[in-house]
């Protein structure tokens, strides 16, 4: 967009790494400060995040405001009157549709999107992860293979957990710790194990956490041999990666369900005690077949011909309201 003469201006809430990720690639931004948990924490945040955009939209004055399904940058564009172009691949994130979509021009998700979101919505034939990782845009760096200890035929998992406290994931317990023991205990007999957690770990899992700079993740999930936990944006990363996942969750997800059933490189099990049992089978028999890898590399290959470019697609549908 800036190459095409347009200004644009980053706001993002300090959120996991975001911050990080945006100062790595030297690229300017408003922070709006850290989220609230609990439901009336998001609440008084809420109040908190309108004000502050509507002071920044005031002084920079933007013709657009785009966003992944966040109701405030809407809420305040139709205040002002701007258009409001919004992404969105998540189902159950009910709130949030709730408190976007009245105020949205356009709301766009994958073809996959399991719900009908009405006149304003768009379906698109991609994934939203193949916006940073479509081969246009990342090459994986196998330095990474260093800075983990593994040798480049060496067979290596990522573990991911995740602390259940976004809005849609309340309700949500995720795997039993007896069950994230024995999935890490089972998978080791076949492959170095790597946790990446959000929050602690137990004093026996801690020692598996993934020492390793966050920008340099993507490049780990590509050369591993199969990524196993609670996220499907991981889940869904691997697979445009080419690097077969199991992903746990009561919810799922439209484009897990898609790379599942169309590609067969993801694999949805819920959160009940039968499924995490279920998945933790089917890891061991993903890592003891020895000729996965160069198959689940080829469905990658397909997986990417089948999907449009994401970034071409919102650049494209941004320069529609250039006037």
């Amino acid at each position: 967009m800036e190459e095409k003469g347009h200004e644009v201006i980053f706001v993002a809430r300090k959120k996991e790494i975001a911050h990080c990720l945006l100062n790595l690639y030297n690229i300017p931004y408003i922070s709006r400060g850290r989220g609230r948990h609990g439901r009336i924490g998001k609440v008084l945040y809420s109040i908190y995040a309108n004000a502050k955009l509507f002071l920044i939209a005031r002084k920079h004055k933007p013709d657009l405001f785009l966003n992944f399904l966040h109701p405030y940058p809407s809420q305040v564009a139709r205040l002002l009157g701007k258009v409001s172009l919004v992404f969105s691949d998540t189902e159950h994130a009910d709130l949030h549709h709730k408190l976007t979509l009245p105020f949205v021009t356009k709301i766009y998700t994958p073809s996959c999107y399991r719900l009908s979101l009405g006149k304003k919505q768009v379906r698109f034939n991609g994934f939203m992860e193949l916006a940073y990782l479509h081969p246009n845009y990342y090459s994986p760096n196998p330095d990474v293979l260093n800075q983990l200890g593994v040798h480049e035929k060496e067979k290596y998992v990522i573990v991911r957990f995740v602390s259940w406290t976004a809005t849609h994931d309340f309700g949500h317990t995720g795997m039993s710790l007896e069950n994230k023991r024995k999935a890490v205990k089972s998978m080791s007999r076949y492959a170095k194990v790597f946790i990446s957690a959000e929050g602690e770990l137990p004093p026996d899992l801690e020692h598996y956490r993934i020492k390793l700079p966050f920008n340099r993740m993507h490049d780990a999930v590509y050369y591993s041999s199969l990524l196993f936990g609670e996220s499907a944006t991981m889940a869904s990363e691997a697979a445009i990666l080419g690097t077969p996942s199991i992903f746990i969750d009561n919810d799922g997800r439209g484009y897990t369900d898609e790379e599942e059933m169309r590609y067969g490189i993801v694999f949805n099990f819920t959160e009940s005690e039968s499924d995490q049992q279920e998945a933790i089978a089917k890891a061991v028999n993903i890592l003891s077949d020895d000729s996965s890898r160069l198959r689940f590399k080829n469905v990658r290959d397909v997986l990417i011909l089948d999907s449009i470019d994401t970034t071409r697609f919102m650049v494209d549908e941004v320069l529609k309201y250039d006037t």
